[in-house]
């Protein structure tokens, strides 16, 4: 049994051998075939490195540092509730971990920042209308009336852009978005954030990449301290409006001095006026004094809430730069051509 397993093991390596001379005999005698479907790939791959622009990355990392904690102030901060105030800190993860970085690729920091101007060759345009020109959409628009004449001007009033501007922003927002625009966080223990850009234009990708991020700042700093923008704001206005109804009821109580100069002391109903100017000037001055008490608190809150954003890497040119090579365009290019001609033939012997 033995010696027939292998004899039978002996015959089948021996006609998969011979089969596999078979195959390489009948490619051998398709040499010529696949030697011209080899060269028209090569060909084919080096005018593609040729044609295919190269892919510029423009990367920015950044620090960010919000203070979410109360701290020792938060107990200093209790009496302003007597004046129906909130003076706590913003708080809360309405911007933290994911939410921050999501707020990157939303449609209104990627509008704003495509609607910014910057200095090209001496000309000030937007980032959108840079874009448009990279992508070369003038020429196709050609044939088209509501698009021919698009434009984004700079500083334009974005309320009052067309349904079609307004399409056009859509789609350079889509592509953005979905394929050209990366953003996560280095590690979930530290506050870093990295920021990743690819176009095929050098200077859109670094423009883009760092306006975006200088968009995405401002808005982030306005909304975490707008609640202790707010309350400084009507602390002060409340302060101003104290003080001037001191100095108002200052001058009352002189005036009905004046008035009761030498005054008959029999006669005290005169003097009423002047000691309710007096019982004025001592509720005021009570009343100014903790609201500017308060007020300092609110400027130290504001401080407090204002977070730090500090930008470790940014984009410097020359940019990361991704290209097909021509050397590599055409060993790519005749070894895929190749390969399929390859399974073509086989797949054909098969069959017939």
């Amino acid at each position: 049994m033995n010696k027939i397993a292998k004899e039978s093991e002996e015959i089948s390596m021996k006609e998969i051998f011979e089969q596999g001379k078979e195959w390489c005999y009948y490619l051998i005698s398709k040499w010529k075939t696949l030697l011209i479907v080899g060269v028209l790939g090569a060909i084919l791959g080096l005018t593609y490195s040729i044609i295919k622009k190269p892919i510029y990355t423009a990367e920015l990392s950044f620090a960010l540092e919000d203070d979410q904690n109360g701290g020792g102030i938060g107990g200093a901060l209790g009496i302003a509730s007597t004046l129906g105030l909130n003076l706590d800190n913003g708080g809360g993860g309405m911007f933290s971990g994911a939410n921050l970085t999501e707020l990157f690729k939303s449609r209104s920091m990627v509008e704003k920042t495509l609607l910014y101007p910057v200095n090209i060759d001496g000309k000030v345009i937007t980032l959108a209308e840079m874009y448009i020109k990279n992508k070369d959409w003038r020429k196709k628009w050609e044939d088209y009336p509501k698009l021919k004449n698009l434009q984004f001007f700079p500083n334009s009033n974005r309320e009052k852009f067309t349904r079609a501007q307004d399409s056009i922003l859509g789609v350079i927002y889509k592509n953005i978005s979905e394929t050209d625009l990366t953003v996560g966080q280095k590690d979930k223990q530290a506050a870093i954030i990295k920021v990743a850009f690819i176009s095929t234009d050098e200077l859109f990708a670094k423009y883009f990449c760092e306006t975006l991020a200088f968009q995405v700042k401002d808005f982030y700093i306005e909304t975490k301290s707008k609640k202790a923008r707010i309350n400084m704001a009507i602390l002060e206005r409340q302060t101003d409006s104290i003080r001037n109804e001191l100095n108002g009821a200052i001058t009352g109580v002189a005036v009905a001095s004046d008035n009761t100069f030498n005054l008959n002391p029999a006669l005290n109903v005169r003097r009423a006026p002047s000691a309710r100017r007096q019982v004025d000037v001592q509720s005021n001055t009570a009343i100014l004094a903790e609201l500017v008490k308060q007020t300092e608190l609110a400027k130290i809150t504001l401080r407090k809430d204002m977070p730090l954003i500090q930008v470790i890497d940014k984009p410097i040119l020359p940019l990361q730069k991704k290209e097909i090579g021509k050397i590599k365009g055409i060993i790519l290019g005749g070894f895929l051509f190749g390969f399929f001609a390859v399974a073509f033939l086989i797949l054909k012997k098969i069959i017939t």
